[in-house]
């Protein structure tokens, strides 16, 4: 579910939303979701000072506390 959030998010954003790739790594408390886009692409994904980046974090956040996990993402270049 989360995977897909973020999955639907970056799509939207991206120029490119074929080359965007999702991947989750289960932890034992912690899942990360590791997010890979387009070169041309990735600072549509970060945006200025980061803020598009912070507002996935967020909402990921909202989204892993409903359903009680702990999840972090890492956008990957």
């Amino acid at each position: 579910m989360l995977k897909d959030l973020i999955e639907y998010v970056a799509k939207s954003l991206v120029d490119n939303p074929d080359q965007v790739q999702v991947v989750e790594v289960e932890g034992e408390q912690t899942s990360v979701i590791e997010l890979k886009v387009a070169k041309e692409d990735l600072g549509k994904v970060i945006g200025k000072q980061g803020r598009t980046a912070r507002a996935m974090r967020t909402i990921l956040g909202a989204a892993s506390t409903k359903a009680k996990k702990r999840s972090v993402l890492e956008i990957l270049e």
